[in-house]
């Protein structure tokens, strides 16, 4: 008999097990908010706790994100809202709000703002004063961080501008057509560029006014100006930026090298070569992950119709062939200011090119056989009886 009774109670406990582990869970309400420290920007730490002893004895406590808010779920009844930085003691407060009621199903919006006035007139007078001076200087930082957003937003318009600009000649056949004549053509283009170029320099006019340490803001603004052939302001700002590299304790070696080479163009179509010539170098010197690119723009400047000069075209082919002899565009440019040396054999009547001539011509036709000057190129020298080699093979380029 008492076998079976302590079988039943046994089985009794064990039925009862089930039954315990699925106590209801109590009703919940719920509380989110946002802290904003005293400076008024957003606290990005600490924690949000509520307790029924005036923030002594936390019962709930929720972590602040790194954006300022706070969430969780709480049981219903008042409390003391209580924030603490991660390094303020148990038994100590930042800041509080007493007689917050969380009610089951509701979310409760209980914002903790320590930049409210009743909050900074019970801080110490010291803290007060460094409180004032940071947020002077976050008030700064902000107008600053806005300047330079605004910045950057007029350069990527600027920087499509001058695209915008170096495409007028398709962009203008685009729209008038392939039958529009050239005088109708060359206006258009003129006017495409005259409104990029305008709207360029609109801008880096505003934004040198805004901010004039920005080297690279009188450098665009140079090159709006030179667009628009207002060659002595161009030259203005892209000295200016040189100062300003040259003053920089961080010199920026792509402004440096833009700003020289924007006054060695501006040079060049004055006709001052030894100038340009030098500004180019200095260029090239300062940035010399880009110099093939400074001299061969001297090159492309100096073989122009506006600025023609076969010697110092040839002078900065032969400079920019020295540092990358694989550019086919330089052998064309340098053949091209030496065809200025030809002569006439008056046995045969043909044109007699200097052997440096040909060899630049010829190297162009082994690196681009089918580029853009190939039949250009084949037609001088088939004029000078000269034949096409084929055998020439392009030297690697050198490493600096």
């Amino acid at each position: 008999m008492k076998r079976t009774i302590s079988l039943w109670l046994g089985l009794l406990a064990f039925a009862l097990l089930p039954v315990l582990a699925q106590a209801p869970t109590p009703p919940m309400g719920k509380i989110h908010g946002h802290v904003i420290n005293p400076t008024g920007t957003t606290q990005s730490s600490g924690t949000v706790s509520l307790s029924t002893d005036l923030g002594h004895t936390s019962k709930f406590t929720y972590s602040v994100s790194s954006t300022g808010d706070y969430a969780g779920e709480a049981t219903p009844g008042t409390y003391t809202v209580v924030f603490r930085q991660a390094d303020t003691p148990p038994d100590k407060v930042v800041d509080s709000f007493d007689g917050i009621k969380i009610v089951v199903g509701q979310d409760l919006l209980q914002d903790i703002d320590m930049s409210r006035k009743e909050f900074i007139d019970k801080l110490p007078a010291e803290q007060k004063k460094m409180l004032e001076e940071l947020k002077k200087r976050n008030a700064e930082a902000m107008k600053s961080n806005e300047v330079i957003k605004n910045l950057n937003a007029d350069l990527r318009v600027v920087t499509q501008d001058f695209k915008d600009a170096e495409n007028a000649r398709a962009t203008a056949i685009q729209t008038l057509g392939t039958t529009a004549s050239k005088a109708d053509l060359d206006a258009k283009e003129t006017e495409i560029k005259t409104a990029k170029y305008g709207e360029a320099e609109a801008l880096m006019l505003k934004d040198t006014a805004a901010k004039p340490d920005a080297s690279v803001l009188w450098v665009q603004l140079g090159q709006a100006q030179v667009g628009l052939k207002k060659f002595d302001q161009a030259e203005a700002s892209y000295k200016k930026a040189i100062d300003l590299e040259a003053a920089s304790k961080k010199p920026n070696p792509q402004a440096q090298g833009a700003a020289e080479a924007g006054l060695g163009e501006i040079y060049a179509r004055a006709g001052k070569v030894s100038e340009a010539a030098a500004a180019y170098d200095a260029a090239a010197k300062v940035n010399p992950p880009l110099a093939a690119f400074y001299l061969r723009n001297e090159a492309v400047i100096f073989f122009q119709p506006t600025s023609n000069n076969p010697d110092a075209q040839v002078a900065a082919a032969n400079k920019a062939i020295a540092i990358d002899p694989t550019q086919a565009i330089l052998y064309y440019l340098k053949g091209q200011g030496l065809t200025g040396q030809a002569t006439i054999d008056p046995k045969t009547q043909r044109i007699v090119l200097p052997q440096e001539c040909v060899d630049a011509f010829q190297m162009y036709l082994q690196l681009a056989p089918t580029g853009p000057y190939a039949n250009d190129v084949k037609g001088i020298l088939q004029q000078a009886g000269q034949k096409i080699d084929t055998s020439y093979k392009a030297p690697k380029p050198v490493k600096k």
